[in-house]
């Protein structure tokens, strides 16, 4: 059974995640795990120190550096503990009483490529605990999640409330329409209105392809679809109907894998991933 994997840390998003991570996993009844990395970038496992010491200094300077060196890895090991454990606490406030706590070593993105067959879902806060930007930057490591993992992605700002209204972003591309065949069938957003905004050129075919888009969601349950077809950029459009609107999340495609795609959709994703106020679903 696939899961919701809700990645952990010491920075303030931390609650955010485990909030995010429980709607999913009462949603779509699939068992959440919440995971933390210590990343090895950060505390790396063992740490040779032979080559920052001069040629006179002796073993004892050495020892004194490794020892040091064990004791942060020991300290990052047992506060990643401590924050999975107030994790669980605040997810069983929420009805999730038995997340599979999981903490591994190593770097970040490649442990959570080595979990990604078993990931339903993927959720991450915009910025994590090494981030030392703006509000509204997005971190380090997201980016590169977001290009090299295959599975569905779920990013939170600090604070996350589960959506009553969402907005997806349609543009009837292929993988457009892949993500409207899982999301009319899933329950995610079952009972939850959906508003299909395409941002393109007036005119019949791209409303024929709106409203057909609309059909798929009805025939499968979903009684509240509004759609919307607007013109001007990408991101300021969007998120000027998210907030005239009041929607709570945002859901599109990820990036593209063509060359000339990945320029163009990627610049978009990645904007709206620092602008939006709300949580934004990626899918492939």
């Amino acid at each position: 059974m696939n899961k919701i994997i809700a990645c952990i840390d010491h920075s303030a998003a931390a609650a955010a995640v485990c909030d995010a991570g429980a709607w999913v996993s009462r949603r779509t009844q699939r068992p959440l795990v919440l995971l933390h990395v210590l990343d090895q970038r950060l505390y790396p496992a063992k740490t040779d120190l032979s080559g920052n010491i001069g040629l006179g200094s002796r073993t004892q300077l050495l020892e004194e550096l490794a020892d040091l060196d064990r004791q942060r890895s020991k300290l990052a090991l047992e506060q990643g503990q401590q924050d999975l454990a107030t994790a669980r606490e605040r997810v069983a406030e929420q009805g999730i009483t038995d997340p599979e706590l999981l903490q591994r070593h190593g770097h970040f993105v490649e442990t959570l490529q080595d979990l990604q067959d078993d990931t339903r879902v993927l959720v991450l806060g915009r910025q994590g605990e090494g981030s030392q930007g703006a509000a509204q930057e997005i971190g380090s490591n997201l980016e590169r999640v977001i290009r090299t993992l295959a599975c569905r992605i779920l990013i939170t700002p600090p604070d996350f409330k589960a959506p009553q209204k969402v907005l997806f972003a349609y543009d009837a591309s292929p993988t457009a329409k892949k993500v409207l065949s899982i999301i009319a069938r899933s329950p995610l957003f079952k009972g939850i209105p959906i508003h299909l905004l395409m941002i393109g050129e007036a005119g019949e075919k791209n409303l024929g392809l709106l409203h057909a888009a609309r059909q798929e969601l009805i025939e499968q349950g979903h009684t509240e679809v509004d759609t919307q077809l607007m013109q001007g950029p990408v991101e300021k459009t969007l998120l000027a109907y998210q907030q005239q609107q009041q929607l709570e999340m945002i859901i599109m495609g990820a990036y593209g894998h063509s060359r000339i795609r990945e320029f163009f959709v990627g610049s978009t994703t990645t904007n709206l991933l620092r602008l939006s106020p709300v949580p934004i679903l990626l899918m492939r």
